[in-house]
């Protein structure tokens, strides 16, 4: 029975990614309009989760040195991803274009997902009252979370119906992380609480490095027109 609550519990909060489908009702030239506000609550969503959720989370299961350590490698791998895909996009097409936005985010939120699963799993291998308690708290945190992830997307360039497809594959990332701690065990615990402050560091990075400027775009008259790309990367 403990795989099937830890299964249902973990698509069901998958499920959450497919917030943005009430988008696909607005057509393209008021998605475009409103766009600017998806990047608004997209910054906070990644900054509020950083520092609201993960961070919290990683003082508690880490030690003075650990978390700050990992936070700091999450920053600098998204920084080095980042100079990866600006240098792959800059030899295609403008290097304004924010294309790189969208793969970044989908790994940064992989990687949450991950620690959401095992968390899910780890907590109904102690009881099912637990584990459920645990599913709420993820759902209730998940729901701006994805839509400020659908946002980001967006303004990647994604297609509303490419950034709910993607957004979901990222949110079925969790599934695999419930199996690996129900496989594994206990012992995957220790990795997960690495794992906690290196999305943060991610988390903030995209926030602050790439979203906050785009904000600043925006008070300046030089609003990013929403183009939804033919490619994913």
């Amino acid at each position: 029975m403990v795989w099937l609550y830890t299964i249902l519990a973990v698509i069901i909060v998958s499920a959450i990614s497919l917030v943005g489908v009430f988008t696909l009702a607005i057509k393209s030239k008021y998605l475009n309009n409103i766009l600017h506000f998806f990047v608004a609550f997209s910054t906070g969503a990644l900054i509020g989760d950083t520092f609201l959720h993960l961070l919290p989370e990683a003082i508690e299961k880490n030690s003075r040195t650990v978390w700050p350590l990992a936070l700091i490698i999450g920053i600098l791998f998204f920084f080095l991803l980042e100079k990866i895909l600006r240098w792959r996009h800059c030899h295609e097409e403008a290097c304004e274009n924010p294309k790189h936005l969208g793969p970044m985010n989908l790994i940064g939120d992989g990687f949450h997902n991950i620690i959401d699963g095992i968390l899910i799993g780890a907590s109904f291998l102690v009881s099912p009252t637990l584990g459920l308690a645990t599913t709420v708290a993820v759902i209730l945190h998940e729901i701006p979370q994805e839509m400020g992830d659908f946002g980001v997307l967006l303004h990647s360039g994604y297609t509303v119906k490419k950034a709910l497809f993607y957004n979901f594959l990222s949110g079925l990332v969790s599934v695999f992380g419930a199996i690996l701690i129900l496989i594994v065990g206990q012992s995957v615990v220790s990795v997960t609480n690495f794992m906690i402050p290196l999305a943060a560091g991610g988390f903030l990075y995209i926030a602050l490095s790439d979203l906050v400027p785009e904000l600043h775009k925006e008070t300046k008259g030089k609003t990013t027109k929403y183009q939804p790309s033919s490619s994913v990367f």
